[in-house]
């Protein structure tokens, strides 16, 4: 790691890629890290360098990441792709109300309370979906497993076991329907060949605008933080 001079300075890790034929940059689209990969035998001078001729690309890069949102009492939350904001108020559990998320209890508690809610959510809809998208192909899922994954928003293995992160709960719903179906498209298709999404294609006409959502407004979604105090 070598740190890129400010301001504001940037750390940027150094990656030896032994399949990698030249120096290529990453800003990470979940925490806006900064990666250089470069070919084993390459210099770290060289990537040093090359970093700095790119500082330009980097700094606007790193700029153009969400800002980190904190979750607390009055502050707004998207679930299912509507932006609730989040009320004090009786009872045991949480709940969505109009345009409210009550959060019963402790105030400080708020975040912690409202995280498990959402997980609870996403596994709900994710089980439903996927055994949906399973059964139109002939299969059965073997396991499905939430995480707050900030690489990927799902996967899945040769033996049918799936993994979502539980944040597509906070997207609009046809956008977990889409991730639901292309997981489990990789039932049959264990790649991203013209295959693959021909069967995604089946499983979920019109795919290419849910993707492209995430891809656009995934990034805020990561940035929502529940060990952050909102406003």
């Amino acid at each position: 790691m070598f740190l890129l001079p400010g301001p504001p300075p940037i750390e940027i890790t150094l990656r030896r890629n032994a399949r990698a034929r030249r120096f290529s940059l990453r800003v990470s689209q979940a925490n806006g890290a900064v990666t250089l990969s470069l070919p084993t035998r390459a210099r770290e001078a060289e990537a040093m360098a090359f970093a700095r001729a790119q500082e330009g690309w980097i700094r606007a890069a790193v700029a153009r990441m969400p800002q980190v949102v904190g979750v607390g009492i009055g502050s707004v939350l998207p679930f299912e792709g509507r932006l609730l904001r989040l009320e004090s108020g009786p009872g045991r559990s949480v709940r969505a109300e109009g345009d409210a998320l009550i959060v019963p209890g402790d105030a400080a508690r708020a975040a912690a309370r409202v995280s498990a809610f959402l997980r609870v959510q996403a596994r709900n809809r994710l089980v439903a979906a996927s055994d949906h998208y399973a059964g139109l192909i002939g299969r059965k899922v073997a396991q499905v497993t939430l995480r707050d994954t900030r690489s990927r928003w799902g996967s899945c293995t040769s033996d049918g076991a799936l993994m979502y992160s539980w944040r597509l709960i906070m997207a609009p719903p046809r956008v977990l329907e889409y991730v639901a179906a292309h997981e489990v498209a990789h039932m049959l298709e264990m790649n991203h060949s013209d295959r693959f999404w021909a069967v995604v294609q089946r499983l979920f006409p019109g795919w290419q605008t849910e993707r492209a959502w995430l891809k656009r407004e995934g990034g805020a979604l990561q940035a929502i933080r529940f060990d952050v105090e909102g406003d």
